[in-house]
């Protein structure tokens, strides 16, 4: 009975045919696999941001609120040609206490007395400047110098003419701890002015 029952199992599973076998192990290591791999999952909605509002420099824009006070510029060129300007106009109008207190040191860089700067001007009927274009800034160890070309033209109370030009150099300090207002101020410290012929133009530094 054992043989004749061997013999059928055998006949069974031949006519079922090898192939048929594998097939069905191919099948069910498929849908093992398939169980194995976790399914997509989908991102959650997105939170909209409230309006200005974000993640600095991910999802916001940049900004833009008053920059460091570093950043504020000193004062340039122009500033110094203005004053430059105001020491001849108040020169031209006789104020010589103004124009000396705008030399540095409050006059002391003039390398007179108050009175003795206002004495060399008395000499003159008529003196009256035009200037010209500031030059470059020169920086250093904290302090700021810049050239302006000018040229004075006028007359002495005898009547004879005069012509002077040259650049005049103008200083202040920069924006560092310590310094006064005075010191950041341009001020001049020197004047190339000499005799001139009157037909010679001004040429910027």
């Amino acid at each position: 009975m054992k043989a004749v029952g061997g013999m059928a199992l055998a006949v069974l599973l031949a006519g079922c045919g090898g192939s048929g076998t594998a097939d069905n192990a191919a099948v069910v290591n498929q849908t093992a696999e398939a169980e194995l791999v976790p399914a997509p999952v989908a991102p959650p909605p997105a939170t909209p941001l409230p309006a200005g509002e974000g993640i600095p420099g991910v999802s916001a824009p940049p900004p833009t609120g008053t920059p460091a006070p570093y950043a504020v510029s000193e004062p340039g060129a122009d500033v110094a040609a203005q004053v430059l300007r105001d020491y001849f106009a108040a020169i031209a109008d006789r104020r010589y206490a103004d124009a000396w207190k705008l030399w540095g040191g409050q006059g002391q860089a003039s390398g007179m007395t108050q009175a003795a700067f206002a004495a060399s001007f008395a000499r003159y009927a008529d003196y009256r400047a035009a200037i010209g274009a500031p030059g470059r800034i020169d920086t250093g160890a904290g302090q700021r110098y810049v050239q302006i070309p000018v040229r004075v033209t006028g007359k002495l109370r005898d009547g004879t003419p005069v012509s002077l030009a040259g650049p005049v150099t103008l200083h202040r300090t920069g924006d560092i701890d310590g310094a006064t207002a005075e010191q950041r101020a341009w001020r001049i410290s020197d004047s190339g002015l000499k005799p001139r012929p009157a037909s010679e133009p001004i040429v910027p530094q």
